[in-house]
């Protein structure tokens, strides 16, 4: 667990879906980047975004299941898991939204169907309305609302705190490496109980100062407001999925980023938290499915 920031050749050894997995350079970063696809060529093509702290392991069963009929992209957002942060002031939302069509461009695709969690909810947001893309969008338990009252204020300015001070993020770190830390520490903000793979590859990373920073520094430059001003205009068809248990994201704030939306679909995951994808990952993969195959066709060229 020596390093920074995670190691390929060793952190990565066993990573779920490693055959999947290359480098590709867009956009200042050097992305770790997951690519699956079925056997049909023309098969259409699946984005999936991760949240905050959280990296490609995240999709690591439902990318397999929807591979089967989509040709699914997934990555470690800047300064998360093997993707190494590179371009200051960029980990805004309009800033991670950029880079990731940077490296779309590169990797010259248009997704037909856009999967995110949580703030990659507002990073595929973000994205479909710079590019004007009216690709079908699911957002499992969306972090789309800034925080309300005070906490608007006070959250912002504790990141960027935390992010400026050089010791928070390799205290976190070393706390993560104790036993059982990773697991406690994901129940209780989360809501959710993951299985032990997911809890050791959460704590491979929390155990990385350069992850927990790359973490730190997103929280740091989050405004949401900007985004918010938008949601009107989103084109796409919209499913966002809350979990009954989400200790991170309430309902009420999925209900009222939804109203928001024009058309906007509404759906709970039962007895679920905030990483409801990774407990649940065949329900997850059945709405993706149920909800694209619904919607796309609008979206196809």
């Amino acid at each position: 667990m020596s390093g920074r920031y995670p190691d390929w050749a060793s952190d990565g050894k066993d990573w779920p879906n490693r055959d999947a997995s290359q480098f590709v350079r867009a956009g200042g970063y050097e992305w770790h980047v997951q690519t699956m696809s079925p056997k049909d060529e023309d098969a259409p093509v699946c984005l999936l975004i991760h949240g905050t702290g959280a990296s490609t392991h995240s999709w690591r069963d439902v990318m397999p299941s929807l591979a089967e009929h989509y040709r699914v992209v997934a990555m470690d957002l800047p300064g998360h898991g093997f993707t190494k942060s590179g371009v200051t002031g960029r980990v805004t939302v309009d800033g991670m939204a950029a880079s990731v069509a940077a490296l779309l461009d590169a990797l010259d695709i248009k997704p037909d169907v856009v999967v995110g969690h949580s703030a990659g909810v507002a990073i595929a947001a973000q994205l479909l309305l710079e590019r004007g893309w009216q690709a079908p969008l699911i957002g499992f338990t969306p972090a789309l609302m800034p925080f309300p009252g005070l906490a608007a204020k006070i959250f912002p300015q504790l990141a960027k705190m935390l992010f400026t001070n050089p010791f928070v993020s390799i205290i976190f770190s070393r706390m993560a490496q104790a036993p059982g830390q990773t697991a406690k520490f994901l129940a209780r903000s989360t809501g959710s109980q993951i299985d032990a793979a997911g809890v050791k590859y959460y704590t491979r990373l929390f155990s990385k100062s350069g992850h927990c920073d790359g973490a730190i520094r997103m929280m740091a430059n989050w405004r949401l407001e900007g985004l918010g001003a938008r949601l009107k205009d989103l084109a796409s068809p919209v499913l966002l999925v809350s979990a009954a248990k989400d200790a991170a994201i309430p309902k009420a704030a999925v209900v009222q980023a939804a109203a928001l939306i024009p058309g906007c679909e509404m759906q709970e995951m039962a007895a679920l938290g905030h990483l409801a994808h990774e407990e649940d990952p065949a329900q997850a993969v059945q709405i993706v499915r149920a909800f694209a195959t619904a919607n796309m066709k609008d979206s196809l060229p």
